[in-house]
């Protein structure tokens, strides 16, 4: 009897049975019983807590890949096993195997939703979110089954090009030498293509996609009729070159009106100057960046008590509440300046293109600072800078520690860091001794604080020295969490006391918790303010304890912290 006959024979693959059911009995005779076996393992681990609540969609994004990753590594270790051993295949399993690991599969995925449920619950309740209803758990499983099916089929796909090409290659030499050269030739052209065609493509329709988005008018963006903001009468830039964002950005904020009433005294009109990123022909960074400065001069900026440098994220976003902040604790008496330097939103810009955001926020510090230092020492107003999210990588990038900015600013705030903010990481690094990572202390707290709380501030409890810099950040904001490292290495703030908002039953597993904190990315700022990646009220807090404006007053920033809005 054939080998083939015998597997038929055994697996009750026969010519009687119906086309469709040999067919598919065949396909699933090559599935790896340990691939599957990780597989589950990891599909299981994905439901556990991470950092945010998730919906279905991400949810069954994340355990969907979870199983295939799981299931690719158990097929690639049964590969190398075989390969080392020289067999041409591994001992199948019996057939009663598989229905005790499809027994275990439905029973433990069932659990694992149900305590899915149950932590997804906790950590709402945690955040002040409602639970969601319970159609949200078939849809998770439903998106988790049709993701791990398509990734395992492409995974199948690649290992079938990969023997493929080891045959052919098996013609010429030895079939152990031809199975790493046709492993390893697929490896490089996989690379080669996701790295040159299919990104250029790719990244090509992205950034005329944005650029399309970037020339759109929100209904809260109106031109200016006050030559104080850019793109209103006599301004070096003109309204459509300032782009979605920066429309936004110059059109909004609290009037003299308003400003008055606040504070009790006649206000005067703040001025906010910006430069899109099709506002200088050469679209370069220094060339927006010097217009961006000239803007500031024009508009009497540098006559102002407080001149704040914003560095936007990647489409030009910057948040509302931190320049009303500082607009209503000066009455106005303010200039804020930025510029922008991609169509791109804020995550893309930071994955494909974050030197982009170094050189702009160089540029236009560095611009800035020079108009200002040009002026004789006592009329030179207060220098801060600030940045949320990648502006708060683009807003570091000047100095390269936090002792160059101590000594070029008068003050900086920056909310929401990223894992790839060198001075936050070094800072971080060099944490005193017994303060966690989610909110370390540096240096006795002389210079610099870590903020996740308005109560924070005072802490360490002792003199603070100016000027002072705040990172205003969440133990649960996955920005300033997720790292590759991720993948294999568990952090410090997984091995340390949780956050005040990061659930104790929140433990890192490999691969796993890379893909949660990732899926967490792409949900956070849909949390309540406090949490995730959302920086409001507390904002008003840091700025009142970095510039100690005169005649502020707690009780105003209380008063002030309901009247802040944050930019959609």
């Amino acid at each position: 009897m054939s080998a083939d006959a015998h597997d038929n024979k055994a697996t009750g693959d026969t010519d009687e049975q119906p086309w469709f059911r040999r067919e598919l009995t065949r396909y699933f005779r090559h599935f790896s019983f340990f691939g599957v076996v990780l597989g589950l393992v990891l599909l299981w681990a994905s439901t556990t807590p991470s950092l945010l609540p998730r919906g279905p969609l991400f949810q069954g994004l994340v355990s969907g890949g979870s199983f295939a990753i799981g299931y690719m590594v158990g097929a690639f270790l049964s590969w190398l096993v075989k390969f080392m051993t020289s067999r041409d295949s591994l001992p199948r399993p019996h057939r009663v195997l598989w229905w005790i690991v499809g027994v275990v599969a439905v029973v433990g995925s069932v659990l694992a939703f149900y305590w899915f449920q149950r932590w997804q619950n906790e950590i709402r309740d945690l955040m002040g979110m409602s639970h969601l209803p319970w159609t949200a758990y078939p849809i998770a499983v439903a998106v988790a089954i049709v993701v791990a099916i398509v990734l395992v089929i492409i995974g199948q796909l690649w290992g079938a090009l990969v023997r493929w090409l080891s045959r052919v290659l098996g013609r010429f030499i030895t079939g152990r030498i031809a199975a790493v050269i046709g492993f390893a030739v697929v490896v490089a052209v996989t690379i080669s293509v996701l790295n040159g065609v299919v990104a250029r493509e790719g990244m090509s329709a992205l950034n005329n996609a944005f650029a399309a988005a970037n020339d759109e008018t929100r209904p809260n963006s109106v031109r200016p009729t006050s030559e104080l903001r850019s793109g209103g009468p006599g301004s070096l830039v003109s309204w459509s070159s300032l782009g979605r964002e920066g429309r936004i950005v110059v059109s909004n904020g609290p009037s003299v009106q308003q400003l008055s009433e606040f504070n009790g005294s006649p206000a005067m009109e703040p001025i906010r100057v910006y430069a899109g990123l099709d506002s200088s022909p050469s679209q370069s960074f220094r060339a927006n960046a010097a217009l961006a400065a000239d803007e500031l001069v024009r508009t009497g900026g540098l006559r102002r008590k407080i001149v704040a440098i914003g560095s936007a994220t990647g489409s030009g976003w910057l948040n509302q509440a931190t320049m009303s902040s500082l607009e209503y604790m000066y009455n106005g008496d303010t200039a804020i300046v930025s510029m922008q330097y991609s169509y791109l939103p804020s995550w893309l810009s930071f994955v494909v293109d974050k030197e982009r955001t170094r050189q702009a926020g160089t540029a236009l510090f560095e611009a800035v600072d020079a108009r200002i230092r040009a002026l004789p020492e006592g009329e030179r107003p207060k220098l801060v800078v600030f940045g949320e999210s990648l502006g708060s990588f683009g807003g570091e990038a000047p100095f390269g520690n936090i002792n160059n900015v101590v000594a070029r600013t008068d003050g900086a705030l920056f909310s929401g860091p990223t894992f790839q903010n060198q001075i936050w990481a070094d800072l971080r690094g060099q944490r005193d001794k017994g303060s966690p990572e989610w909110l370390p202390i540096y240096d006795q707290g002389n210079s610099v604080r870590f903020v996740s709380r308005p109560g924070d501030l005072d802490r360490p409890a002792k003199p603070w020295s100016t000027p002072r810099v705040i990172y205003l950040q969440h133990a649960s904001d996955p920005i300033a969490w997720w790292s590759p490292s991720l993948l294999f290495r568990q952090p410090d703030w997984l091995k340390e006391k949780r956050g005040p908002d990061v659930l104790s039953s929140t433990h890192w597993i490999p691969v796993v918790t890379f893909l949660q904190v990732a899926a967490d990315m792409a949900v956070s700022d849909q949390v309540p303010d406090g949490h995730g990646h959302f920086y409001l009220k507390d904002i008003a807090n840091c700025w009142a304890a970095i510039l100690q404006p005169p005649g502020w007053t707690q009780a105003k920033t209380e008063a002030l912290r309901p009247l802040l809005r944050r930019s959609a």
